[in-house]
């Protein structure tokens, strides 16, 4: 999974990223345009069922699943059209699973804000508008290619309509992750992927005072809030100063930190669980003495090219998967053959979607 945190110049963007990815690569500077050349970080996906295999086979090795975060330079009005370093900003859009837009809901006064004023609705709407303008450039050349082809082939009628209606709605001023679309209208448009279809999580960053205090009264956070629901998309309030402090201490500081805070996770855990969410991700595991691991797949994958996701022999020469669930499993005292006995462990076949936390042996012939 890669997620692009994006924003405009000085919400918390860069001070985030470095957060998340507990680094220091991101300049977090008081100035527009500090973050140039996108950084990127990986970081693993917490899951305590890994630890907890892990512990239980005396592992020699654990791998977690992985998020890449990519800070990506702050955006400007204009962007779409080359302004500031716009058309390079948008490339690396482009090329990012789903985006994390850093939106400023504190006041500072000794942060400038690129526009004069705390805004976040204004805010949002020029981000957006910049990337919708971007995806009208490229709406209007499939459509022309479309008609072109519609003279030989009156069967593109309905995608040709459907185009013309999705145009519509973004010269509206409406992103295209806000347009309901069937199956096969999704299909049509993968040939032609817009940059407001993508999933977004709002991450709307306040001050310390604010982000202890009662939400619900908080305007600029409700406004966010508003405008997340309208579109489809998801949003998380999170102090970028507070995350920033975080990644400086040891695991059980951590947690103690976060007690205090009244919080029961860290905002990057957040993050991870709202963009597998978002992107409609899962993990199923792997264990044994070697390694104990875990994969990541999307909901509805099947057995097979789950087991490809390992090495592609294992999806060629499929015979079936030995499965149980994680759950099951913990519930049998973390012992396989105990899971066997029960008759908790199964064997499935071609036709099976993977579940979350399914714990699995792929038996396979070349």
């Amino acid at each position: 999974m890669k997620l692009g945190i994006v924003g405009l110049p000085n919400v918390g963007k860069s001070t985030l990223f470095n957060a998340l990815t507990s680094t220091q690569n991101a300049q977090a500077a008081n100035y527009p345009f500090c973050t140039i050349e996108p950084n990127s970080g990986i970081v693993p996906v917490p899951d305590p069922r890994l630890d907890k295999l892990a512990e239980i086979w005396q592992t020699d090795k654990k791998t977690p699943a992985i998020v890449e975060f990519v800070d990506i330079a702050g955006l400007v009005k204009g962007a779409s059209q080359g302004a500031g370093l716009g058309n390079k900003f948008l490339g690396d859009i482009r090329n990012t699973d789903a985006i994390v837009h850093v939106v400023r809901c504190f006041e500072d006064v000794n942060i400038v804000h690129v526009d004069g004023s705390i805004n976040p609705a204004r805010d949002i709407e020029t981000i957006n508008l910049e990337l919708i303008f971007a995806d009208l450039d490229m709406l209007n050349r499939r459509i022309d290619r479309v008609k072109k082809a519609l003279k030989g082939d009156k069967k593109l009628q309905n995608q040709l309509d459907f185009l013309e209606q999705l145009k519509a709605h973004l010269e509206e001023g409406k992103s295209a992750r806000a347009f309901d679309m069937t199956e096969e209208e999704q299909e049509w448009l993968k040939e032609t992927p817009l940059l407001s279809a993508k999933p977004v999580i709002y991450a709307a960053n306040l001050c310390e005072k604010d982000f202890s205090g009662d939400l619900a009264e908080h305007p600029h956070y409700q406004t966010v809030c508003k405008i997340a629901a309208e579109e489809h998309a998801a949003v998380l309030p999170i102090c970028a100063k507070i995350e920033a402090e975080i990644s400086d201490l040891e695991d059980d500081e951590k947690e103690m930190f976060l007690s205090e805070m009244g919080l029961e996770e860290s905002g990057l855990n957040r993050i991870i669980r709202e963009g597998y969410s978002l992107l409609g991700l899962i993990s199923y595991l792997t264990a044994g003495k070697p390694e104990v691991r875990a994969w990541t797949i999307r909901k509805g994958t099947k057995a097979p090219q789950a087991a490809g996701k390992i090495h592609t022999d294992f999806e060629k020469g499929f015979i079936r998967a030995e499965v149980v669930s994680f759950d099951d499993f913990m519930a049998c005292g973390g012992s396989m053959a105990a899971a066997k006995e029960k008759g908790v462990v199964r064997l499935e076949g071609k036709d099976y979607v993977m579940q979350d936390g399914d714990i699995v042996l792929f038996r396979f012939n070349v």
